[in-house]
């Protein structure tokens, strides 16, 4: 079966500093048409930094949207769609807590909620961390923790960890931890 659609027309409804929203008339495979609402967004990174005694690192920082306190490994959008995504991991993970990295590991781009929006999150691991000064975002206010990989797991699987790019990226750190591979 032939799955693709095809883009007919397309409005921009907003534009924003973050995102756009546009709506598009799509072709289906049948021949029939439909409205297609797309956010538009350059996309981001995220940084599973864990250290040497197997702690992973977290910020809390308010979410505005959710209006509660979330628990997330460093991440950031990037500044433009086309700059490097470890380039923007590692200056994420420095801004937000004050670490760099000897060696990052690719654990893959995944898309949070590929129905309406084009945002990619690029993944990775770093380890062997040094720690500097912090230098978050004018707006960014954060307090950084460090929890121990396998209560991270317990946080993810109980709830307490609801960022789903938070919850993937522990849960590939665990197994590939638990298959030797780091």
């Amino acid at each position: 079966m032939i799955l693709e659609e095809k883009q007919l027309s397309s409005e921009y409804k907003f534009k924003g500093r973050i995102i756009n929203l546009r709506q598009d008339t799509a072709l289906l495979p049948n021949g029939n048409t439909a409205t297609r609402e797309v956010v538009e967004h350059p996309g981001g990174v995220c940084v599973a930094a864990l250290t040497d005694n197997d702690e992973l690192l977290f910020v809390k920082q308010w979410r505005y949207p959710y209006m509660e306190e979330t628990l997330e490994i460093p991440a950031g959008k990037r500044d433009k769609k086309d700059e490097d995504p470890l380039e923007c991991g590692k200056r994420e993970l420095k801004e937000e807590t004050g670490a760099t990295a000897r060696e990052y590991i690719d654990l893959h781009p995944l898309y949070p909620t590929p129905g309406y929006i084009n945002e990619v999150i690029f993944c990775y691991l770093a380890t062997g961390l040094t720690f500097g000064e912090q230098n978050p975002d004018e707006d960014e206010f954060l307090d950084v923790l460090r929890i121990p990989l396998e209560k991270a797991v317990e946080m993810v699987l109980s709830g307490e960890i609801k960022d789903a790019k938070t919850q993937i990226a522990v849960l590939k750190v665990k197994v590939l931890r638990d298959a030797g591979k780091i």
